[in-house]
């Protein structure tokens, strides 16, 4: 069952199919040493959601997020610091586009305090930001220690004012964002370089990203 009317030939069910079909292709490369066309594949899969948001008239900034995080993804599979630090400004960036979304669309930040549960879900995502800058205080450097600061408050920023909306399926987006995010700093910086489950955590990145991606964007063209 296709997600949009006119059966796998309309654009946006080819778009979709053609999505993820990208996203399933690199997750075959996904612990591979990196090589160009695995960059383009995996930068390929987010950039169709990109334009399938746009050819559905979704929101302009959720089209931005979508480029911008794209535009991490080709960063983050490209080896060295520069490249890494260039992905980090580029999902932070898309961060704060999917923040000023939702703070646009959704039923704003008092829906934390008159609905409990949203309210709860808000304070465990405080905690949980807050145990992983301690965890990875110590583990990096000092050059990266603002940065990632300010990365973790973006990304939970983003996962609270995702709990602003009443769609489901945006919400269960936005933390399997959080969740990807909380894999690749685990993998990259808590687990030692030899580990035998560094390869599996690099699979359960892309996993849980492209389908977090996935569903913030199904989600937000429906809402």
């Amino acid at each position: 069952m296709m997600p949009f009317d006119g059966g796998v030939e309309s654009p946006g069910n080819a778009t979709f199919i053609f999505s993820c079909g990208a996203a399933l292709l690199y997750g075959t490369m996904a612990a591979a040493p990196p090589r160009f066309v695995a960059s383009l594949v995996k930068t390929l899969a987010v950039a169709l959601l990109a334009v399938l948001a746009a050819m559905q008239g979704g929101h302009w900034l959720l089209v931005l997020a979508l480029a911008l995080s794209a535009a991490g993804d080709l960063f983050l599979s490209r080896p060295g610091e520069k490249a890494f630090l260039a992905g980090l400004a580029s999902f932070l960036a898309a961060h704060i586009a999917y923040i000023v979304l939702f703070a646009t669309i959704g039923g704003g930040f008092a829906l934390l305090a008159a609905q409990p549960w949203r309210g709860a879900a808000a304070a465990v995502l405080t905690v949980y930001g807050l145990v992983m800058l301690v965890l990875l205080w110590r583990r990096i450097g000092p050059e990266l220690r603002l940065p990632v600061a300010v990365y973790i408050v973006a990304i939970l920023g983003m996962g609270i004012s995702a709990l602003t909306l009443d769609a489901p399926l945006v919400i269960f987006g936005a933390l399997l964002f959080i969740v990807s995010d909380t894999l690749l700093a685990g993998e990259k910086f808590l687990l030692p370089a030899i580990s035998r489950y560094r390869d599996r955590m690099r699979y359960a990145v892309w996993g849980t990203y492209y389908l977090g991606q996935l569903a913030i964007t199904l989600g937000l063209i429906r809402f």
